[in-house]
């Protein structure tokens, strides 16, 4: 990322808004959004996927799920924030586990830049189907979109749903129905 021009981008922001960027509570916010932006957008340029690099040698007969990873992103039509939690189940090729932890960190890669929920939901599931050869995939992702909570429509609290499926749960109906019941808030939880 080019640190400077965001630096002179938030400077000018700043002054557009009307503001005095020497003012002293914004004298160094320049600074300071550089850098958040830096760890915002780290995906940027980053193929999830990579993160799937721990890969254990065991039989399951079963979906693997990792429920409730919360996560932030960016919007890229209005770039206010949108999070909330995604919910990741995969079928594992036979003899092979991948570190449940990684599936939070491709969730991690991939809402790292701007974009769109649907997107994202697509980004990690194809993700999970291609470095692990994952015979069922799916993947649900509930956000609260501040562009709407802000702005606009103004309804807080608001939820949007997106859900994506490959293999298995994208082909049977009853497999599909399975996983997303198992993925439904409220299940499985001890």
């Amino acid at each position: 990322m080019d640190v400077d021009k965001l630096k002179e981008a938030t400077r000018l922001f700043l002054e557009a808004i009307g503001e005095d960027p020497q003012r002293e509570g914004l004298l160094h916010t320049p600074e300071r959004v550089a850098a958040m932006y830096q760890e915002i957008f780290a995906g940027i340029g980053r193929d999830p996927a990579d993160a799937l690099d721990t890969i254990f040698h065991e039989d399951v007969n079963g979906p693997v799920i990792v429920r409730d990873l919360s996560f932030h992103s960016m919007c890229e039509h209005h770039l206010l924030p949108f999070f909330g939690l995604a919910h990741i189940a995969y079928l594992p090729p036979p003899g092979l586990v991948v570190g449940v932890s990684k599936l939070g960190r491709v969730l991690e890669v991939a809402a790292r830049r701007p974009q769109l929920q649907e997107r994202l939901t697509n980004m990690v599931a194809d993700a999970i189907e291609r470095r692990l050869g994952a015979p069922g995939v799916a993947v649900v992702v509930e956000a609260e979109h501040l562009c709407m909570s802000m702005r606009g429509l103004k309804k807080p609290r608001q939820r949007t749903v997106t859900v994506a499926t490959r293999g298995v749960y994208a082909r049977d109906p009853a497999a599909r129905a399975e996983v997303l019941a198992l993925l439904a808030p409220g299940r499985v939880r001890s």
